[in-house]
């Protein structure tokens, strides 16, 4: 580690205010200060230092002269990747602690987040040291002999990463780590509501011997991701969030490539003949790990009739057992939401479905920034839960006759990023996974299901692009066709 590498990471471990990287050094925002939230008990714990605009254009300037300098060879790379997976593991209560605080994670979802988060440089890391391009058979052509083509694929320069508060490491790693993979410099503005985890991980990277000006982290509101998009030199912008987010910045983007994951409607199909006392362990889980915060979390049950009474009765209890509350208390399962106003939204949307008819088999009085685990039955399209992303820890039950009935609901939202559905009959479940308008179909598993490896992304309103480090890299570089003559 360099001598500016070691002044940035004693600068950000030894105090809770927390600065721009521009350039491999720490620097003080020129804009306001926002203060974070420790998530459960709703008191500041840390600040982060915003950017002026000047300070936005200082940083594009870094990565692209970084950039154009030229990233270390592929397999430096792949080792700087690795040391930081390394280093990560070492670091990994630190992480869990922060998560803890800024996210509102249990011990549990954040440690997840942590191992996740090593698998993924790991992956990153591979990828590097086997990017390439392949052999077109030329000669196949007519009058085309003794000449040779083959493809490369060649990174594209600056990249923009904006990331969410609800995987404010793993997700953040998704689009950080393949992007230096394939050799491209990044500008990483996480959310501000979990801005300290970004920090830490780009201590980790500069740790590794990342050079200085392929990473840079932004702090701010939208304000600053609107001179990112005003500045022609990002060509590349990786976000995650909302649907309408989304898709102002692809309008502003224009013709330079993106990379959306946006909002859902989640739903999980449970057929009468599955094996009942797994799928609804497995939704418990689905449901309400991270809070419900997750754009996968099981939101939508759908139940076939014929076991309907069974599975109620049974998610029921499970529910009802889920201990919430301190995130940091070693049996809680559900934390608090990302804050105060995202609870109170949750728990007005409750009470609606509530007052239009519907029935809540487990759950409670919100209690400051937690909304206990809340199970409803009897919803319909009328209602917020029915029709909107909840975001929060709720899970609807819902029944259908036939599973042409049950496509056709998942079909009709707008969204389409992942469906699970139950069954143990074959047929079914692969014309499911051809009907299905999602971008991932898991059978016998939730809707939730991700493995970091596997191309992860939606259709429709949900986005689209593919984040999993082989595809977000091919994303994150373009193909160069060259050809030689050898006559």
């Amino acid at each position: 580690m360099n001598d500016i590498q070691a002044k940035a990471v004693h600068e950000t471990t030894s105090k809770s205010d927390f600065a721009l990287l521009i350039d491999g050094q720490w620097t003080a925002g020129e804009g306001e200060r926002l203060e974070v939230l420790d998530k459960y008990r709703l008191q500041p714990f840390a600040t982060v230092a915003t950017a002026s605009e000047a300070q936005v254009t200082q940083m594009v300037d870094a990565a692209e002269a970084a950039f154009r300098r030229g990233a270390p060879v592929a397999y430096e790379r792949g080792a700087i990747l690795e040391r930081a997976a390394q280093l990560m593991d070492g670091r990994l209560e630190e992480f869990v602690r922060t998560m803890q605080a800024e996210a509102g994670f249990t011990a549990a979802d954040a440690a997840g987040e942590v191992r996740r988060c090593i698998q993924t440089l790991k992956l990153s890391a591979e990828e590097a040291r086997r990017l390439a391009g392949e052999m077109i058979p030329l000669e196949g052509a007519p009058q085309q002999e003794g000449r040779l083509a083959f493809t490369l694929r060649v990174p594209l320069g600056v990249v923009a990463a904006i990331t969410p508060f609800n995987s404010p490491l793993n997700t953040v790693t998704h689009k950080v780590a393949p992007a230096l993979a394939a050799g491209n410099a990044v500008i990483l503005k996480p959310s501000s509501n979990t801005p300290v985890t970004a920090c830490k991980l780009a201590e980790v990277l500069l740790e590794a011997g990342l050079p200085a000006g392929f990473l840079s982290v932004l702090h701010g509101r939208g304000e600053v991701v609107k001179h990112l998009l005003e500045d022609q030199r990002v060509r590349f912008f990786a976000f995650t969030g909302s649907t309408e987010v989304g898709r102002s910045i692809q309008q502003a983007a224009g013709l330079r490539r993106t990379q959306m994951e946006l909002g859902s409607i989640a739903f999980t199909i449970l057929c009468d003949d599955a094996d009942l006392d797994k799928a609804v362990a497995k939704v418990a889980n689905a449901g309400y790990r991270k809070a419900g915060q997750v754009c996968t979390s099981v939101q939508i049950l759908l139940v076939q009739k014929a076991v309907m009474s069974e599975v109620e009765a049974a998610l029921t209890e499970k529910v009802t057992a889920l201990t919430y509350g301190d995130p940091t208390a070693a049996d809680t399962v559900v934390g608090p939401l990302i804050s105060e106003k995202e609870a109170r939204r949750v728990e007005s949307w409750i009470e609606e479905a509530i007052a239009k008819g519907a029935r809540r088999l487990a759950g409670g009085p919100r209690q400051g920034a937690v909304v206990p685990p809340t199970l409803l039955a009897g919803i319909d399209e009328t209602m917020q839960v029915g029709c909107c992303e909840i975001f929060g820890p709720v899970v609807c039950l819902l029944p259908f006759k036939t599973l042409d009935e049950a496509i056709g609901r998942v079909n009709a939202t707008p969204f389409g990023l992942a469906t699970g559905i139950f069954t143990n009959r074959l047929l079914d479940a692969l014309d499911a996974a051809k009907r299905l308008e999602v971008g991932g179909v898991h059978i016998n598993e939730t809707s939730s299901s991700r493995v970091d490896l596997m191309p992860y992304g939606g259709s429709k309103d949900s986005g689209f692009g593919r984040e999993g480090p082989r595809y977000t890299i091919h994303e994150m570089t373009e193909e160069r066709i060259v050809t030689v003559s050898t006559l």
